[in-house]
């Protein structure tokens, strides 16, 4: 059976995959204990086993898991919150001690990187004793149980890798010779290609193995599953022409300090820090950039971490990276407070960077922002950093749901992206058109009635018994000109606790003052008020 030549040169390649790379950055992080025998551990997103270690593994828990199952095959499950930025941080530093051996690292993902095997194999003397020099690097980058394979391409390069967990005497390094990367693929199953439909159709046609599939003529595997599946012919014969594109390292940015001796005083810390955020933000200047969000992290001297994101209304001066170093550093509204423990780092990483043309100065200047920024500032620094809120709109059926009231310069819990997700969706029996104005804190208690004195009610089908005359608010009666609704809401009806079932009614007194009116069980009180 003739098999169709590659689309191009396919150039030796090696790819490096590190195991269980989530659980191995939220060790690095401190996110997870350090110690690989504090185990088992798991990653948990949406309510699902994302990753887990090896002893959790021989437990039975697998990724997917709701992580009821999984706590329930294994009840001393130690679990975390998973955070991609940590692993994109976390593996930053392995990218650049790479690159310090074998320059033209091509990063697929958090754990799994390529490179070209020709410039590394003949600088170090070949294929071997360039995956040697890389072993070497990653164990003294604290990932010991990373994988090298080295084969025809990048996808019979990554199998390789992961086809050294099933090897004996613990070997890490598996090099497929030139050539032989089709036969070396041919037993894998077809889930290795990573498309689940076209190996659930291929599995139906009797076709299993990567070997049979690629046995079978290109042009109609190509009419038969289109250009995604003759892409896929290709990596299951080994024909992977797929080249490594070598990443452009990142401008560092990030400034840390290291204190030595650790220092146990808010104002020593600061005086110390102050070159430090200079040199930061004149960083970002010389790149053309400024940042509206940082990210501050501090470890004291008994290995305790903070980690906070501080944002800005407009973009961050020295003076204000030292402003959110301090308010960190406090904790709380007691500014005279010192510190719990002596504190011997502190790291500021930007989160968030702007080209810096996109925040210059109008033609009149900006000053009444800038005070209004210095005020809020020096009024926060006196509080303390929960002195001072702002609203941010949120998701909800209620008025006061939408509204998430945060320190000025943060982010809002959960982040600024779960909170535009959380506004974006659908909530049905919200009110229409556009929002009220005033919205009470606390319920303000009203009466409505109708013509004849008595008590408006909403029926069971969410009709008025009849039609609003007057309502009482802050010991005035007002008399109706005008009304909408009612709209109802019915809200975690599964639950008794939290369970609300509430009727909206929008009214127009005598004044052109508009209401929004709230009846929940049998007591009406005002919402809000549109002024």
């Amino acid at each position: 059976m003739t098999v169709e030549a590659p689309a191009g040169p396919v150039e030796r390649t090696m790819v490096l995959w590190c195991p269980d790379w989530p659980i191995v950055a939220a060790r690095l992080s401190g996110t997870l204990p350090p110690d690989t025998a504090d185990g088992p551990l798991a990653l948990v997103e949406h309510g699902e086993v994302l990753a887990c270690d090896a002893i959790a593994r021989r437990a039975g828990v697998r990724r997917g898991l709701r992580i009821r199952e999984a706590e329930a095959r294994c009840p001393e499950l130690v679990t975390s919150d998973y955070d991609p930025v940590i692993d994109a941080r976390a593996f930053e530093p392995i990218l650049l001690g790479i690159e310090a051996l074998m320059p033209g690292v091509q990063p697929y993902r958090a754990g799994l990187c390529a490179i070209r095997s020709r410039g590394p194999s003949r600088y170090y003397g070949g294929e071997s004793a360039a995956a040697d020099v890389l072993r070497a690097c990653l164990d003294d980058l604290g990932v010991p149980d990373a994988r090298i394979g080295i084969a025809d391409g990048p996808f019979a390069a990554e199998q390789a890798a992961r086809s050294t967990v099933a090897l004996q005497d613990d070997a890490r390094i598996l090099i497929i010779p030139p050539g032989a990367s089709s036969a070396f693929l041919a037993p894998l199953p077809l889930t290795t290609l990573g498309r689940p439909e076209l190996s659930t159709l291929l599995h139906r046609l009797g076709i299993s193995t990567l070997g049979a599939f690629g046995s079978l003529p290109a042009t109609e595997v190509r009419d038969r599953f289109g250009v995604d599946g003759a892409r896929a012919h290709r990596l299951a014969t080994g024909a992977d022409a797929r080249s490594v594109v070598p990443r452009i390292p990142p401008t560092e940015l990030t400034v840390a300090i290291s204190l030595e001796p650790p220092l146990d005083r808010i104002d020593q810390l600061t005086f110390g820090f102050r070159q430090s955020a200079e040199r930061f933000i004149a960083g970002l200047t010389a790149a053309g950039l400024v940042t509206t969000a940082i990210t501050i992290s501090m470890r004291s001297e008994r290995g305790e971490r903070s980690t906070r994101t501080w944002l800005h209304p407009r973009w961050f001066t020295a003076g204000d990276v030292l402003d959110r170093v301090r308010w960190q550093l406090q904790g709380s509204s007691n500014i005279d407070h010192g510190l719990a423990s002596p504190v011997e780092l502190v790291e500021v990483v930007p989160e968030t960077l702007d080209d810096a043309a996109e925040h210059e100065e109008g033609l009149w200047g900006s000053g009444p922002d800038e005070r209004i920024h210095s005020g809020l500032a020096r009024v926060q620094s006196m509080l303390g950093h929960d002195g001072v809120l702002t609203a941010v709109p949120s998701g909800g059926r209620l008025l006061l749901d939408r509204r998430i009231l945060v320190p000025w310069g943060s982010v809002p819990p959960g982040g600024g992206t779960a909170v535009a997700e959380r506004r974006s969706r659908p909530w049905p029996g919200t009110i229409p058109g556009a929002a009220p104005t005033t919205v009470f804190d606390s319920a303000v208690p009203v009466e409505v009635v109708d013509a004849t004195g008595r008590t408006v009610e909403v029926g069971e089908r969410g009709t008025l018994s009849a039609p609003p005359a007057r309502f009482s608010a802050f010991s005035h009666w007002h008399v109706v000109d005008g009304w909408a609704g009612p709209w109802s809401i019915d809200e975690r009806w599964w639950d008794d606790d939290a369970h609300r079932h509430v009727h909206r009614l929008q009214v127009v007194d005598d004044e052109g003052d508009a209401w929004l009116l709230l009846l929940e069980e049998q007591h009406w009180r005002a919402e809000a008020r549109y002024d």
